[in-house]
């Protein structure tokens, strides 16, 4: 299943139609296509819409993917493998590899998101904003392995990492909104600029 988290933590399925390329659908192709999406598509659900199908393509066939990630760090739990980086690029596109039994604060992105589940599972928790500061827990959802979760700007989640075995995603950001990306703390009520 594919998913979409709303800014309220509502976890909705994100249904949308396959696609074919009609060339080999290489790195650079594919984030061309995406700069194009941004600039026709203003939603960021429709753009999720149409940028899935393009995502599941691309990891159909970029099996260099498997060698390009690094493994986690022992000592933060998480490493991140950039796979494209130029200045003035709007996107993050990136793997992200978590050990196993690892968790992430409790955050925003200040931007769409989608991560793709490439091997391994998560259990993410959704939070929603209710005064101020304060958050409250709404749900949760487990993702696996050829699964994908999007998200909203404003969507409030952490992640945990089941099973024995670490965990590899395929992560692609829009362009961060810096002042609204937060880290937040369930217990004292409180957030922080992340």
């Amino acid at each position: 299943m594919n998913w979409f988290i709303t800014d309220d933590g509502d976890c909705q399925s994100l249904e949308f139609q396959a696609w074919t390329p009609y060339r080999p659908y290489r790195l650079y192709r594919f984030l061309t296509e995406l700069e194009d999406i941004l600039e026709e598509i203003k939603s960021d659900r429709q753009r999720l819409e149409a940028i899935a199908p393009r995502v599941c393509e691309f990891l159909e066939t970029a099996t260099w993917l498997d060698s390009a990630y690094v493994p986690p760090d022992a000592q933060r739990g998480w490493s991140v493998s950039k796979l494209y980086t130029e200045q003035d690029y709007p996107l993050t596109v990136q793997l992200v590899s978590w050990k196993p039994g690892a968790t992430s604060t409790i955050h925003n992105h200040a931007t769409w998101g989608l991560v793709a589940m490439l091997s391994g599972c998560e259990r993410n928790h959704f939070w929603r904003r209710t005064e101020g500061d304060a958050i409250e827990k709404v749900g949760d959802r487990i993702v696996c392995e050829g699964e994908m979760i999007t998200f909203s700007p404003g969507a409030i989640h952490s992640i945990e990492v089941l099973g024995d075995e670490p965990t590899i995603s395929f992560n692609l950001y829009g362009e961060t909104d810096f002042p609204k990306r937060f880290k937040f703390d369930a217990i004292a009520q409180t957030a922080e600029h992340f």
